[in-house]
Protein backbone atom coordinates (compact mmCIF):
# COMPACT_ATOMS: atom_id res chain seq x y z
CA UNK A 1 0.00 0.00 0.00
CA UNK A 2 1.67 3.12 -0.67
CA UNK A 3 1.94 6.23 0.90
CA UNK A 4 -0.76 8.48 -0.09
CA UNK A 5 -3.23 5.35 0.56
CA UNK A 6 -2.15 4.94 3.95
CA UNK A 7 -2.57 8.53 4.84
CA UNK A 8 -6.00 9.14 3.30
CA UNK A 9 -6.96 6.09 5.64
CA UNK A 10 -5.21 7.29 8.68
CA UNK A 11 -6.74 10.66 8.20
CA UNK A 12 -10.27 9.06 8.72
CA UNK A 13 -9.71 8.58 12.56
CA UNK A 14 -9.19 12.34 13.75
CA UNK A 15 -12.18 12.95 10.92
CA UNK A 16 -14.49 10.22 12.57
CA UNK A 17 -13.67 12.27 16.07
CA UNK A 18 -14.73 15.57 14.69
CA UNK A 19 -18.47 13.74 14.99
CA UNK A 20 -17.88 12.87 18.58
CA UNK A 21 -19.63 16.31 20.12
CA UNK A 22 -22.83 15.88 17.86
CA UNK A 23 -23.21 12.44 18.36
CA UNK A 24 -23.05 12.84 21.95
CA UNK A 25 -24.72 15.93 22.49
CA UNK A 26 -27.79 14.75 20.33
CA UNK A 27 -27.92 11.02 21.21
CA UNK A 28 -26.38 10.50 24.49
CA UNK A 29 -27.07 11.64 28.28
CA UNK A 30 -25.98 14.76 29.16
CA UNK A 31 -22.92 15.04 31.96
CA UNK A 32 -21.77 12.00 31.74
CA UNK A 33 -18.27 12.37 29.79
CA UNK A 34 -16.28 9.56 31.94
CA UNK A 35 -18.83 7.12 30.96
CA UNK A 36 -19.27 7.92 27.80
CA UNK A 37 -15.02 7.40 27.55
CA UNK A 38 -15.54 4.00 29.12
CA UNK A 39 -17.95 3.04 26.93
CA UNK A 40 -15.61 3.77 23.87
CA UNK A 41 -12.53 1.97 25.12
CA UNK A 42 -13.42 -1.27 26.36
CA UNK A 43 -16.00 -2.53 24.91
CA UNK A 44 -14.60 -1.90 21.69
CA UNK A 45 -10.88 -3.34 23.09
CA UNK A 46 -12.39 -6.42 23.75
CA UNK A 47 -14.13 -6.99 20.87
CA UNK A 48 -10.83 -6.32 18.82
CA UNK A 49 -8.95 -8.31 21.25
CA UNK A 50 -11.42 -11.64 21.04
CA UNK A 51 -11.30 -10.61 16.81
CA UNK A 52 -7.36 -11.14 16.82
CA UNK A 53 -7.48 -14.04 19.48
CA UNK A 54 -4.40 -12.42 21.17
CA UNK A 55 -3.41 -11.23 24.29
CA UNK A 56 0.19 -9.66 25.24
CA UNK A 57 3.00 -11.35 26.29
CA UNK A 58 5.96 -10.67 28.85
CA UNK A 59 6.87 -6.69 28.70
CA UNK A 60 4.23 -6.10 26.36
CA UNK A 61 1.44 -6.33 29.54
CA UNK A 62 3.36 -3.66 31.14
CA UNK A 63 3.76 -1.63 27.88
CA UNK A 64 0.46 -1.73 27.11
CA UNK A 65 -1.22 -0.12 30.10
CA UNK A 66 1.36 2.32 29.15
CA UNK A 67 0.17 3.02 26.36
CA UNK A 68 -3.65 2.57 26.73
CA UNK A 69 -3.06 4.93 29.97
CA UNK A 70 -1.10 8.07 27.42
CA UNK A 71 -3.50 7.69 25.00
CA UNK A 72 -6.90 6.39 26.28
CA UNK A 73 -7.26 6.47 29.92
CA UNK A 74 -5.47 10.18 31.04
CA UNK A 75 -6.15 11.21 27.63
CA UNK A 76 -9.91 11.17 27.84
CA UNK A 77 -10.60 12.44 30.86
CA UNK A 78 -8.20 15.44 30.95
CA UNK A 79 -9.62 16.16 27.42
CA UNK A 80 -13.31 15.80 29.16
CA UNK A 81 -12.37 18.24 32.20
CA UNK A 82 -10.41 20.88 29.87
CA UNK A 83 -13.79 20.94 28.04
CA UNK A 84 -16.09 21.27 30.85
CA UNK A 85 -13.79 24.08 32.15
CA UNK A 86 -13.29 25.69 29.17
CA UNK A 87 -15.51 27.01 26.47
CA UNK A 88 -15.29 24.62 23.54
CA UNK A 89 -12.59 26.93 21.16
CA UNK A 90 -10.14 27.16 23.78
CA UNK A 91 -10.11 23.44 24.62
CA UNK A 92 -9.78 22.86 21.03
CA UNK A 93 -7.31 25.22 20.40
CA UNK A 94 -5.39 23.37 23.17
CA UNK A 95 -5.99 20.10 21.70
CA UNK A 96 -4.23 21.28 18.61
CA UNK A 97 -1.64 21.40 19.92
CA UNK A 98 -0.59 18.14 20.32
CA UNK A 99 1.56 18.42 17.06
CA UNK A 100 4.06 20.43 18.35
CA UNK A 101 4.13 18.10 21.24
CA UNK A 102 5.01 15.31 18.90
CA UNK A 103 7.62 16.99 17.28
CA UNK A 104 9.64 17.62 20.07
CA UNK A 105 9.56 14.33 21.31
CA UNK A 106 9.96 12.86 18.19
CA UNK A 107 13.10 14.94 17.51
CA UNK A 108 14.02 13.18 21.25
CA UNK A 109 13.27 9.47 21.32
CA UNK A 110 12.72 8.75 17.48
CA UNK A 111 15.60 10.36 16.23
CA UNK A 112 12.96 12.20 13.37
CA UNK A 113 14.22 15.51 12.41
CA UNK A 114 12.38 18.23 13.34
CA UNK A 115 12.64 20.32 10.22
CA UNK A 116 11.65 23.66 10.00
CA UNK A 117 8.78 23.06 7.39
CA UNK A 118 7.17 20.54 10.21
CA UNK A 119 7.43 23.06 12.56
CA UNK A 120 5.99 26.08 10.47
CA UNK A 121 2.90 23.25 9.74
CA UNK A 122 2.25 22.79 13.53
CA UNK A 123 1.76 26.33 14.67
CA UNK A 124 0.44 27.28 11.46
CA UNK A 125 -2.26 24.36 12.07
CA UNK A 126 -3.40 25.43 15.41
CA UNK A 127 -3.11 29.07 14.69
CA UNK A 128 -6.19 27.99 11.81
CA UNK A 129 -8.05 26.02 14.25
CA UNK A 130 -8.05 29.17 16.28
CA UNK A 131 -9.75 30.93 13.79
CA UNK A 132 -12.46 28.40 13.50
CA UNK A 133 -13.15 27.72 17.07
CA UNK A 134 -12.35 31.05 18.99
CA UNK A 135 -14.71 33.33 20.02
CA UNK A 136 -14.77 37.01 21.56
CA UNK A 137 -16.15 35.67 24.32
CA UNK A 138 -13.41 33.19 25.32
CA UNK A 139 -12.35 32.93 28.98
CA UNK A 140 -9.34 31.08 30.49
CA UNK A 141 -9.05 28.84 33.33
CA UNK A 142 -6.02 27.91 34.98
CA UNK A 143 -7.33 24.05 35.63
CA UNK A 144 -8.29 23.62 32.25
CA UNK A 145 -5.78 24.71 30.41
CA UNK A 146 -3.99 22.62 32.29
CA UNK A 147 -6.03 19.81 31.73
CA UNK A 148 -5.96 20.79 28.02
CA UNK A 149 -2.22 21.04 27.64
CA UNK A 150 -1.39 17.98 29.77
CA UNK A 151 -3.94 16.16 27.41
CA UNK A 152 -2.55 17.42 24.28
CA UNK A 153 0.90 16.04 25.52
CA UNK A 154 -0.29 12.59 26.89
CA UNK A 155 -1.82 11.77 23.35
CA UNK A 156 1.50 13.07 21.79
CA UNK A 157 3.78 11.06 24.38
CA UNK A 158 1.37 8.17 23.60
CA UNK A 159 2.21 8.62 19.72
CA UNK A 160 5.71 8.80 19.76
CA UNK A 161 6.03 5.76 22.33
CA UNK A 162 3.64 3.67 20.12
CA UNK A 163 5.78 4.35 17.07
CA UNK A 164 9.04 3.96 19.53
CA UNK A 165 8.19 0.68 21.03
CA UNK A 166 6.64 -0.66 17.66
CA UNK A 167 4.57 -4.44 17.87
CA UNK A 168 5.77 -7.91 18.78
CA UNK A 169 6.78 -10.35 16.37
CA UNK A 170 3.80 -11.33 14.48
CA UNK A 171 1.22 -8.81 16.55
CA UNK A 172 -0.77 -6.90 14.50
CA UNK A 173 -2.20 -3.05 15.03
CA UNK A 174 -5.73 -4.74 15.52
CA UNK A 175 -4.99 -6.78 18.51
CA UNK A 176 -2.28 -3.82 19.56
CA UNK A 177 -5.22 -1.37 19.12
CA UNK A 178 -7.30 -3.49 21.26
CA UNK A 179 -4.97 -4.25 24.45
CA UNK A 180 -4.36 0.07 24.66
CA UNK A 181 -8.21 0.52 24.75
CA UNK A 182 -8.76 -2.16 26.85
CA UNK A 183 -6.16 -0.57 29.44
CA UNK A 184 -7.40 2.97 28.71
CA UNK A 185 -10.93 1.81 29.50
CA UNK A 186 -9.96 0.14 32.92
CA UNK A 187 -8.25 3.20 33.84
CA UNK A 188 -11.15 5.07 33.44
CA UNK A 189 -14.29 2.91 35.01
CA UNK A 190 -13.09 4.03 38.49
CA UNK A 191 -13.04 7.28 37.92
CA UNK A 192 -16.41 7.28 36.35
CA UNK A 193 -17.74 5.16 38.76
CA UNK A 194 -15.85 7.83 41.82
CA UNK A 195 -16.88 10.98 40.16
CA UNK A 196 -20.72 10.25 37.99
CA UNK A 197 -21.79 7.24 39.94
CA UNK A 198 -23.71 4.70 38.73
CA UNK A 199 -24.21 4.55 35.33
CA UNK A 200 -27.61 6.32 33.82
CA UNK A 201 -30.12 4.91 32.45
CA UNK A 202 -30.39 4.21 28.46
CA UNK A 203 -32.97 4.77 25.81
CA UNK A 204 -32.84 3.61 22.05
CA UNK A 205 -30.72 7.13 20.96
CA UNK A 206 -28.09 6.35 23.65
CA UNK A 207 -27.39 2.57 22.60
CA UNK A 208 -27.15 3.83 18.89
CA UNK A 209 -24.67 6.71 20.08
CA UNK A 210 -23.09 4.55 22.22
CA UNK A 211 -22.78 1.50 19.04
CA UNK A 212 -21.32 4.58 16.85
CA UNK A 213 -18.59 5.52 19.23
CA UNK A 214 -17.52 2.15 20.15
CA UNK A 215 -17.67 0.89 17.04
CA UNK A 216 -16.77 3.45 14.26
CA UNK A 217 -15.53 6.46 16.32
CA UNK A 218 -13.34 4.27 18.47
CA UNK A 219 -13.03 0.67 17.37
CA UNK A 220 -12.10 1.14 13.65
CA UNK A 221 -11.11 5.11 14.20
CA UNK A 222 -8.15 3.93 16.71
CA UNK A 223 -7.16 1.15 14.73
CA UNK A 224 -6.32 2.99 11.64
CA UNK A 225 -4.68 5.34 14.02
CA UNK A 226 -2.29 3.32 14.79
CA UNK A 227 -2.09 1.39 12.12
CA UNK A 228 -1.13 4.77 10.24
CA UNK A 229 1.81 5.84 13.25
CA UNK A 230 3.28 2.09 12.19
CA UNK A 231 4.10 3.03 8.76
CA UNK A 232 4.12 6.78 8.89
CA UNK A 233 6.47 9.33 10.40
CA UNK A 234 5.11 10.16 13.87
CA UNK A 235 4.98 13.83 13.16
CA UNK A 236 3.06 13.31 9.83
CA UNK A 237 0.60 11.49 11.79
CA UNK A 238 0.11 13.91 14.54
CA UNK A 239 -0.52 16.97 11.95
CA UNK A 240 -3.75 14.78 10.68
CA UNK A 241 -4.97 15.90 14.17
CA UNK A 242 -6.92 19.31 13.05
CA UNK A 243 -8.99 17.59 10.72
CA UNK A 244 -10.93 16.89 13.86
CA UNK A 245 -11.98 20.37 15.11
CA UNK A 246 -13.05 20.88 11.21
CA UNK A 247 -14.91 18.15 10.87
CA UNK A 248 -16.56 19.04 13.84
CA UNK A 249 -17.16 22.53 12.83
CA UNK A 250 -18.75 21.22 9.15
CA UNK A 251 -20.89 18.98 10.75
CA UNK A 252 -22.25 21.81 13.26
CA UNK A 253 -22.74 23.78 9.93
CA UNK A 254 -24.31 20.97 7.93
CA UNK A 255 -26.40 19.45 10.33
CA UNK A 256 -27.16 22.04 13.45
CA UNK A 257 -27.35 25.10 11.31
CA UNK A 258 -23.97 26.92 12.29
CA UNK A 259 -23.02 29.60 10.63
CA UNK A 260 -19.71 30.03 9.30
CA UNK A 261 -17.98 33.43 9.08
CA UNK A 262 -15.04 34.29 6.59
CA UNK A 263 -12.76 34.51 9.43
CA UNK A 264 -13.48 30.86 9.76
CA UNK A 265 -13.54 29.86 6.74
CA UNK A 266 -10.18 31.38 6.37
CA UNK A 267 -9.18 29.85 9.54
CA UNK A 268 -10.45 26.04 8.41
CA UNK A 269 -8.17 26.76 4.70
CA UNK A 270 -4.91 27.36 6.51
CA UNK A 271 -5.25 24.61 8.88
CA UNK A 272 -6.16 22.07 6.29
CA UNK A 273 -3.48 23.05 4.16
CA UNK A 274 -1.09 23.50 7.24
CA UNK A 275 -2.55 19.60 7.15
CA UNK A 276 -1.90 18.82 3.71
CA UNK A 277 1.92 20.95 3.92
CA UNK A 278 2.59 18.14 7.01
CA UNK A 279 2.11 15.01 4.73
CA UNK A 280 4.71 15.84 2.54
CA UNK A 281 8.10 13.71 2.30
CA UNK A 282 11.01 14.91 3.22
CA UNK A 283 13.10 15.97 0.87
CA UNK A 284 16.20 13.15 0.30
CA UNK A 285 19.69 14.39 -0.56
CA UNK A 286 20.95 13.64 -3.70
CA UNK A 287 24.77 11.25 -3.19
CA UNK A 288 26.98 13.20 -5.16
CA UNK A 289 28.69 11.35 -8.20
CA UNK A 290 31.83 10.37 -7.72
CA UNK A 291 34.77 11.88 -9.77
CA UNK A 292 37.86 10.52 -10.62
CA UNK A 293 40.72 13.13 -10.83
CA UNK A 294 43.19 12.28 -13.60
CA UNK A 295 45.86 10.78 -11.15
CA UNK A 296 42.96 8.14 -10.32
CA UNK A 297 42.52 7.90 -13.75
CA UNK A 298 45.72 7.00 -14.74
CA UNK A 299 45.89 4.87 -11.64
CA UNK A 300 42.66 2.79 -13.02
CA UNK A 301 44.17 2.65 -16.85
CA UNK A 302 47.39 1.19 -15.26
CA UNK A 303 45.65 -1.59 -13.33
CA UNK A 304 43.84 -2.63 -16.40
CA UNK A 305 46.89 -3.39 -18.28
CA UNK A 306 48.18 -5.09 -15.54
CA UNK A 307 45.04 -7.65 -15.27
CA UNK A 308 45.16 -7.72 -19.57
CA UNK A 309 48.61 -8.84 -19.36
CA UNK A 310 47.67 -11.69 -16.61
CA UNK A 311 44.98 -12.54 -19.09
CA UNK A 312 47.36 -12.63 -21.94
CA UNK A 313 49.76 -15.12 -19.74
Amino acid sequence: MNRLTTTLLTALAPISWGSTYFVASELLPPDRPLFTGAMRALPAGLLLIALSRTLPKGEWWWKSAVLGTLNIGAFFPLLFLSAYRLPGGVAAVLGSAGPLFVVGLAALLLGERARLRTVLAAVAAAFGVSMVVLTAEAELDLIGVIAGVVSSASMGAGTVMTKRWGRPEGVGPLAMTGWQLTAGGLVIIPLAVLIEGAPPALDGKAFLGYGYMMLINTGIAYWLWFRGIGRLSATSVTLLGPLSPLTAAVIGWAALGQALSPVQLAGMAIAFGATVIGQLPARTPRAPQKTFSSAEGIDQNVSMDLSNAEVRR
